[in-house]
């Protein structure tokens, strides 16, 4: 068990490390997900989709980076590659790590990671009740692109970033 002193470092402070997913970080995955989009439940009605997620299926066939703070997964980063972009599927930060600037440093790792694939492009979506979300990214400098009704209720806000020319 961390104290909160531990959990309220900021990333800079942090002994912090980033690594590839495996097949057995699958249920470290799953529960971290689900407790970094538990608050967005009361708001939305139901869990947002990133909660019923099949993460040993999607550590198979997605990048996910996780980002420890000492020895305690803190966040972690779903991507999924295509021929001209890089999908940010999911950005999840546990709680107790939130505020601290760790859902920022994984939205830079994915432009490193889009350039270094050879893409120049980032694109995401995100439910349009998640206000705090939507500002975070158009702060970082993406831009929404198109909304839609989603079927299960609500709207989707899809978003996407332009960067450089990719790493040669």
């Amino acid at each position: 068990m961390h104290s909160s002193r531990s959990a309220s470092r900021s990333l800079s402070e942090s002994n912090s490390e980033l690594r590839r997913a495996v097949a057995s970080d699958a249920a470290a995955i799953r529960e971290l997900t689900r407790a970094a989009y538990a608050k967005w439940v009361p708001l939305i009605g139901r869990e947002p989709l990133p909660m019923r997620a099949d993460y040993d299926i999607a550590v198979r066939d997605h990048i996910i980076d996780l980002l420890y703070a000492g020895d305690r997964l803190a966040a972690l980063i779903e991507a999924i590659p295509a021929a001209d972009h890089l999908l940010v599927e999911n950005v999840a930060v546990d709680p107790a790590f939130q505020g601290r600037g760790y859902g920022r440093h994984l939205m830079a790792h994915a432009e490193t990671l889009a350039k270094s694939l050879g893409v120049t492009e980032l694109r995401l979506y995100t439910n349009k009740a998640f206000a705090t979300n939507v500002q975070l990214y158009l702060s970082l400098g993406y831009r929404i692109d198109r909304e839609e009704a989603f079927v299960g209720g609500g709207v989707i806000v899809h978003m996407s970033k332009q960067l450089g020319a990719p790493a040669v």
